[in-house]
């Protein structure tokens, strides 16, 4: 499985994955000129479909012994034995076996997305959600009912999920695989520097207003560093999900909607002066901080000693970062120091769809291989994998959030955070998309709020983020201010 704190990618590997796009963006020009291969065959979804002896194989970036590798025990240990089993009962011998690989997400894609160019590689595949988009652009993957037949859509797991959910393996309003994991942005906030300013222990902010008054008193009370909200490009990609992208969202804006990115749009200027206030004209953040190479974890530091009093940030730094038991800040008193609350809209409503209260989330998502010999057998093992059994067994020992409410409602009933996340948050959540474009995308708008926090004028910052844009993806694919 791909972690999800491993999307927060640093700019080297934004420019990096620009190498699929052109992959794609070359295979799709030698298709069209007859260079690959003749016109698109309509997939037969019931291909041996009463095959008795059926030969399976799934892959992920997991391998025993290096990258995910829990994931990977799972798969040898439950997933392999167990599903053999099942199919075993209804007179079906299946030989399963799993395709390891432990290299960086970038190779892995391009592993990926060379595999299905050439019409080859696993039957089940497992990637990154943010990849979706662009694989299915490219023909490489299809709906799942288009591979494995209508039956899909009653799948017992999707009940389990709400809409926004499944958002992390849909692309174009349809369903292109399982999504396998979720997390959500929240504001964390110190209770000691809050009860310091004044301010409520349960804290539920309703605007941006609201925000920067805690913030203010904050700083009147002596906090070091009263906010922290991701800006630059030496964050990388944290800057657009932790910081620019829930506030886009919170104005009703997406960065990419009905076929057009987003351009100097009233949104972006919006929350470009958010930035503004909070470093330029209150001094209520730290602008060197967001310079810094080491910055974002400098602010993870800061925020685990009480120099910080309100972070954006993902559940990531509940469970991994200020952690008490194995955090890389580890704070021993989190459960009764720490708070957490949802990321309000700019004013109430304002949000996209309406919302009172955004979030953004990333997550990884398993697909079906469209060239695969098994569909039916194929789709049998993909909702095997996603099963509310196979989840409970992977997460027994290491509670996280998965995509299925039956399942979070089991094992998170005993961490109050998380359970959080998974039942209020995720249900208002928000996706990148994931077109080749993208990354070159977010480090124009990560560019646009450095820009700001050094003194550019919010106009300036907005309309040099339009001409990025358009230089990225042509001016006729970029909205209107």
């Amino acid at each position: 499985m791909t972690t999800t704190h491993t999307l927060e990618h640093d700019v080297t590997q934004h420019r990096k994955s620009l190498f699929v796009g052109s992959l794609v963006a070359l295979s799709l020009a030698l298709t069209a000129c007859g260079g690959t291969s003749g016109p698109e065959q309509t997939i037969d979804t019931t291909k041996n479909a009463e095959a008795t002896k059926v030969t399976l194989s799934f892959t992920s970036n997991a391998i025993l012994g290096g990258k995910n590798e829990a994931e990977a025990q799972w798969y040898q240990d439950y997933i392999i034995p167990e599903f053999t089993k099942q199919q075993k009962a209804k007179g079906i011998d299946v030989t399963l076996t799993f395709e390891p690989n432990g290299v960086d997400d970038e190779k892995y894609k391009t592993k990926l997305a060379l595999d299905l160019q050439s019409k080859s590689g696993a039957d089940v595949i497992g990637m990154d959600g943010i990849w979706v988009g662009e694989f299915a652009e490219a023909g490489y993957i299809k709906p799942l009912t288009d591979v494995a037949g209508a039956d899909v859509d009653s799948w017992e797991g999707w009940d389990q999920m709400s809409e926004a959910v499944q958002q992390a393996a849909a692309f174009d309003g349809k369903r292109y695989g399982i999504p396998q994991g979720a997390d959500g942005r929240v504001l964390y906030y110190n209770k000691t520097l809050f009860e310091k300013a004044g301010l409520p222990a349960d804290w539920a902010p309703a605007s941006w207003d609201d925000i920067l008054a805690a913030a203010r008193a904050l700083k009147a009370a002596g906090v070091s560093v009263p906010i922290q909200l991701n800006a630059g490009t030496a964050m990388g990609e944290a800057t657009t999900m932790q910081g620019l992208l829930p506030l886009l969202v919170g104005t009703g804006t997406k960065v990419w909607e009905d076929g057009k990115w987003m351009g100097n749009s009233q949104g972006l200027r919006d929350a470009l002066t958010l930035y503004k206030t909070i470093y330029v004209d209150e001094g209520l953040g730290d602008p060197v901080l967001q310079q810094e190479t080491a910055g974002r974890d400098k602010s993870f530091s800061e925020f685990a000693s009480s120099d910080v009093g309100i972070l954006i940030e993902s559940d990531y730094l509940w469970r991994s970062v200020i952690n008490p038991d194995s955090g890389t800040a580890p704070m021993p008193d989190r459960d009764s120091v720490v708070g957490y609350t949802k990321i309000p809209a700019q004013t109430p409503g304002s949000g996209v769809d309406g919302q009172d209260f955004v979030s953004m989330s990333g997550g990884a998502a398993r697909v079906l291989n469209p060239n695969t010999e098994f569909p039916q057998q194929a789709w049998e093992l993909l909702a095997f994998i996603n099963s509310k059994e196979a989840f409970q067994n992977r997460v027994a020992s290491s509670p996280i959030i998965t995509p299925r409410a039956d399942v979070n409602q089991i094992v998170l009933k005993d961490n109050p955070m998380l359970n959080f996340v998974a039942t209020e948050v995720l249900p208002i959540t928000a996706y990148r998309p994931g077109l080749a474009e993208y990354p070159e995308v977010s480090l124009a708008l990560q560019e646009a709020t450095a820009q700001v926090v050094a003194g550019t004028s919010v106009d300036d910052a907005a309309a040099a983020y339009q001409t990025a844009v358009e230089k990225i993806v042509g001016s006729e694919n970029v909205a209107s201010s």
